[in-house]
């Protein structure tokens, strides 16, 4: 019985064969899970769907993989990091600063970006120029951020420094409550900055309070290294080098708006572009029903009337349109002027279609201009936090106001789409009210009925600028 005993042992370890990598895993699955933030630095839906700096890096890394990418949101970074400790997810992509025991379970990948930790003021008041400076005011940040580190180190020279930590608030909604004075003071990462700063334009940085901290994924420690080795060779390759020039390009390198430079150079293009694509943009807009003047404000607005126009993000032509919305439309060439100008009114109608009739212009309009740069979706998120907060969700000034609100957490967190750039379709509507209103002043001899006039614009042309 003992050497049989001996013999069966031998057979089984014979036969045993060697577990699969957690690589190997995630290929026989076909599916990278991934646990994010929904965020601007991020991850968040889009009006063309699921984008953010961090969703588009993941993606390269799932298609270098061979794979379909899996990826979901959590509120806190305690809770993103647990996913991944717990196996639940195989990699955290959610803006992370790299730290040793930052968190039990977790290792980090290669960094691909690196950061400074800003401490952040509004305008409004004073601006700090040492640590000791910050005794006794009110310092937000967020609860298991990196930030908290620093914070405890500048303590032990500065045992007088004191700060809230908010467990569920991100950076951007941090951003907000300085700027509202709310807060004194935050402390935010150079990146989250750069995309925000536009919309909190009165926030400023006071001084830096760490040096440049190396971003990178999570992972779960313990597993084989066969996942970080691949995310070691994705972010070494020229793919992943070509992928970050071209997210740097698209988040974090931001144009000015509507500005004094601008207007000169709206000018220019009214006398050297403008008249090769006029009698368009008027065959258009009879089709539609539209003043054309307004409809050469939004051509504006897309592509500077600017029919060879491509964007980051692979949208084209003149009304920059993606290849979906081409195809939809029936547009052939998107680089063809006249082809991209229907189509575009045609879209543009389309979306209007969606608004409710009961809306009264010229908000209808506003509506629909906003929705084709955010999305319907989007748009109707901001119209019910519109109404929660007691205001008319038909009335594009109180929308207006709210749209952005779609970037705090507090705020998307309870409606069906989630985190928006809700200053964007702000920025996007006024900026075409501007042209618009351009484009009628120095056009008044032009006999077509005006969706807005100067009377009962909510804001004056130069309120409108940026």
């Amino acid at each position: 019985m003992r050497v049989i005993s001996i013999l069966t042992l031998g057979l089984l370890l014979s036969t045993c064969q060697p577990s699969p990598s957690l690589l190997d895993q995630v290929i026989a699955e076909g599916t990278l899970r991934v646990v994010s933030r929904n965020s601007p630095t991020t991850f968040y839906l889009g009006p063309e769907g699921r984008t953010g700096p961090e969703y588009e890096l993941v993606s390269g890394f799932a298609d270098f993989l061979g794979v379909e990418l899996d990826i979901y949101s959590m509120d806190s970074i305690g809770a993103i990091l647990e996913e991944v400790a717990s196996g639940r997810a195989h990699l955290a992509a959610a803006g992370l600063t790299a730290a040793e025991n930052r968190f039990p379970g977790i290792v980090f990948g290669p960094s691909y970006r690196s950061v400074k930790e800003l401490l952040v003021y509004d305008s409004g008041g004073s601006r700090p120029r040492s640590v000791p400076d910050l005794y006794g005011k009110q310092i937000g940040v967020a609860a298991g951020s990196s930030h908290i580190d620093t914070l405890l180190e500048l303590r032990l020279e500065n045992p007088d420094l004191t700060w809230i930590e908010f467990p569920t608030a991100d950076q951007e909604e941090l951003l907000e409550r300085v700027s509202s004075g709310d807060l004194d003071y935050t402390v935010v990462d150079s990146s989250a900055f750069l995309v925000s700063r536009y919309f909190y334009p009165e926030a400023r940085t006071a001084f830096a309070l760490s040096e440049e901290q190396p971003l990178a994924w999570a992972l779960q420690a313990g597993r084989d290294a066969s996942l970080l080795e691949a995310a070691n060779r994705f972010l070494d390759s020229g793919v992943s080098e070509h992928l970050l020039a071209r997210i740097d390009q698209r988040y974090f390198q931001r144009r000015k708006e509507f500005d004094y430079v601008g207007v000169r150079t709206f000018l220019r293009h009214m006398d050297t572009r403008l008249p090769l694509y006029k009698e368009m943009f008027r065959e258009a807009a009879g089709e539609i029903g539209m003043d054309w003047r307004l409809l050469a404000a939004i051509g504006y607005q897309e592509s500077h009337w600017n029919p060879a126009a491509v964007s980051p993000t692979g949208v084209k032509g003149i009304m920059m349109l993606t290849q979906d919305t081409a195809g939809m439309m029936g547009v052939q060439d998107r680089e063809n002027a006249r082809e991209s100008i229907f189509g575009g009114a045609r879209y543009l109608m389309r979306v209007k279609d969606k608004v409710p009739e009961r809306i009264p212009e010229p908000d209808r309009t506003w509506f629909t201009l906003a929705a084709y740069n955010i999305g319907f979706g989007h748009l109707e998120d901001a119209r019910i936090i519109t109404e929660t907060l007691g205001g008319n969700p038909d009335d594009w000034s109180e929308v207006r106001a709210n749209l952005p609100l779609l970037t705090q957490k507090k705020w998307y967190s309870r409606v069906k789409r989630g985190y928006a750039r809700g200053w964007a379709p702000v920025h996007y509507v006024d900026n075409i009210r501007s042209y618009y209103e351009a484009l009628m002043w120095l056009m008044s001899g032009e006999l077509t009925d005006p969706i807005i006039t100067r009377e009962d614009s909510e804001t004056p042309a130069e309120d409108n600028a940026g």
